[in-house]
């Protein structure tokens, strides 16, 4: 069995280098909602000398609210945005001997396009312009997956370790209760669930079958290294492999 293990990078973290080497893709923040040309080209060459797949982490244009403000965009902007924030961070990574792997929205524009056909396709298809090589990752079962697809695009279904999930397969909005996972054993035990068994358990209760592609951690927390390290080597002991290939 395999998973690919992603990290957002690039937003202000101190764990950034650490955390690389745990994980095996990492989306680095583009500029609307964190990080900037410097951090972009740090990030990239970081992920190049361990091995991490280099992935676009597009937002909102929202540095304000951290990219977790709802927008009511048209379809050309995000599209537009989308194809600008790829595009410079592909450029960073051409110029330093790599290249662009995939691309992973981020938070509001990765919710709304999670339930927003218009929206997903947007997205998709400035990916595509961008370079129909690339991979798309979205929410597991969503519609960004689903436009994806469509586009002619490979794509990968993602699940959080420390998310709360709803019985419909969306995230608890992080406005409400339940949004974060409250310990370490329980995202622990949700990944595992996730993993080897392609369910999760909503917060009312019911088990809700999901595709678990890629593996979201999130390196802002206090605890965050001790956490990926815990999952690497609860993985290793299970027989699962990290890789992104």
């Amino acid at each position: 069995m395999k998973i690919d293990l992603n990290a957002d990078l690039g937003e202000g973290s101190p764990h950034d280098e650490a955390l690389l080497q745990l994980v095996s893709s990492a989306n680095i923040a583009c500029g609307f909602h964190a990080g900037d040309a410097s951090t972009m080209r740090q990030s990239v060459r970081w992920a190049l000398q361990y091995g991490v797949a280099i992935g676009a982490h597009p937002s909102f244009p929202d540095r304000e609210n951290f990219g977790r403000s709802a927008m009511n965009l048209p379809a050309d902007t995000v599209y537009a945005q989308t194809l600008y924030q790829v595009g410079a961070l592909a450029a960073i990574a051409k110029a330093e001997g790599g290249a662009l792997h995939h691309v992973k929205p981020h938070g509001m524009l990765y919710n709304q396009a999670a339930r927003e056909p218009a929206l997903a396709e947007a997205i998709a298809h400035a990916v595509r312009a961008q370079d129909s090589n690339l991979v798309l990752v979205g929410l597991a079962g969503s519609e960004l997956i689903r436009a994806g697809k469509a586009a002619g695009l490979a794509t990968r279904e993602e699940v959080f370790a420390d998310r709360g999930y709803q019985a419909d397969g969306s995230l608890v909005p992080r406005s409400q209760p339940g949004a974060l996972l409250d310990s370490d054993e329980a995202a622990l035990a949700q990944s595992l669930e996730m993993v080897l068994r392609q369910r999760v358990q909503a917060i009312t209760g019911e088990w809700v079958a999901l595709r678990a592609d890629t593996l979201c951690l999130h390196g802002d927390g206090p605890h965050a290294l001790a956490y990926a390290q815990a999952l690497r080597d609860r993985f290793a002991q299970e027989g699962i492999e990290v890789s992104f290939r």
